[in-house]
């Protein structure tokens, strides 16, 4: 598993700074890999960003909890 650090009281924190290090972890995770290789086999779609791959697992992820 990923691991990183932003100390909350930096100056530099900011919301683009987390999500790029959770959006990092989420890439670097089993499920995400998983996920991505099933997406992968059955689309020939064209490769979208990591971003965009990160904001449809998640919301595919929820979506199943939520049910």
């Amino acid at each position: 598993m990923a691991s990183f650090s932003i100390p909350n009281q930096s100056p530099q924190f900011s919301e683009q700074l987390a999500w790029e290090g959770l959006k990092r972890a989420i890439a670097e995770s089993s499920g995400f890999k998983s996920w991505k290789q099933e997406r992968d086999e059955v689309t020939m779609l064209p490769e979208p960003t990591v971003d965009q791959l990160v904001h449809t697992y998640l919301r595919e992820t929820l979506e199943t909890l939520a049910y």
